[in-house]
């Protein structure tokens, strides 16, 4: 395995990925009019993405309602429930028919909590937004995003995404702001790096008298568009600051319980299937998850600045 190979617990090649993600930013296809509202994105992964998945209890209150490629969480309560993540434009029926078959109603969705405003995992919001009537709560940048629509300046990926269409009702959270919805409390981290205005969740979910802290991680990976730089960035000057910020944050959360915006990420089809066939004590539980994470991200970011500096001229 060459340098930068480090796998992560699903048997993912992270630099595969991270090269996996740019292939799909790069080709994204734009179709109909210039507005976001018009747009429908497609790219290179968006089917494999995209692929029905049977919603499922993670721990507690806590359950699965995305696509098999792109986390949405959903977190429940007597008096309403929380989503975090909207996947796809075309995600949000199937998040929608995921939640319902679990026994809740889309329109009892009382928040919409985002990690960052990419169209696979913010795609969703606005129609998400508009079934269930929710707040959407966002970080300054990514509420700023939401609200025009579209791609924010500074994201390292600026120029290589398709846009999203504009939000409605979107508030602003400060780090370490909480939020609740009946006995649900949620916690906002800023985690900023693969975007800048990116943000991270915890919470608590128990079983009888077993609870667990959860955490939602952001995407961390160093990826963007042709021509940026992280280490000599203008438009995003702190992005090497963010990413140490966010690093430390997982090193030092309580974390039972990790789940990433892209599943795979934190291995946890394996963690599932492992669960599944009976494994004990449950695989879905691993205090050290969020420690690994960091561990791999500082890697990915140490190859990427070795590359930009590989690349400049003498």
């Amino acid at each position: 395995m060459g340098p930068g190979a480090e796998r992560n617990p699903a048997g993912l090649n992270l630099n595969n990925l991270i090269r996996w993600r740019q292939i799909c930013l790069l080709a994204v296809v734009w179709v109909g009019a210039a507005t976001a509202q018009s747009v429908a994105p497609s790219c290179v992964s968006c089917a494999e993405w995209n692929r029905p998945q049977k919603p499922f209890r993670i721990f507690g209150n806590t359950y699965y309602v995305g696509p098999h490629g792109l986390s949405s969480v959903l977190i429940t309560s007597n008096a309403g429930h929380v989503l975090i993540d909207g996947a796809l434009p075309e995600s949000a029926p199937q998040i929608v028919a995921s939640i319902r078959s679990l026994g809740f109603r889309i329109e009892d969705v009382k928040i919409i909590l985002n990690s960052h405003v990419h169209f696979d995992h913010a795609g969703g919001i606005a129609q998400l937004q508009r079934l269930s009537g929710a707040r959407v709560i966002a970080s300054k940048w990514s509420a700023a995003v939401m609200r025009k629509g579209g791609v924010g300046r500074g994201d390292p990926q600026f120029g290589a995404l398709a846009p999203i269409a504009a939000v409605k009702n979107v508030h602003e959270l400060h780090d370490g702001e909480n939020f609740q919805v009946g006995s649900v409390v949620m916690t906002a981290h800023l985690t900023p790096g693969h975007t800048p205005g990116g943000t991270s969740w915890t919470w608590k979910s128990c079983e009888a008298d077993i609870c667990r802290d959860m955490v939602y991680a952001d995407s961390m990976t160093p990826v963007s568009g042709p021509g940026f730089e992280f280490a000599r960035s203008r438009e995003y000057p702190a992005a090497l600051q963010d990413f140490e910020r966010t690093f430390a944050f997982l090193e030092t959360v309580p974390c039972d319980v990790l789940i990433t915006s892209h599943p795979e990420v934190s291995g946890l089809w394996n963690r599932i299937a492992a669960r599944d066939r009976g494994a004990a004590p449950d695989p879905v539980v691993d205090p050290v998850a969020c420690r690994r994470l960091a561990e791999r991200g500082r890697e990915q970011l140490r190859h990427r600045l070795a590359d930009e500096a590989s690349r400049k001229p003498h």
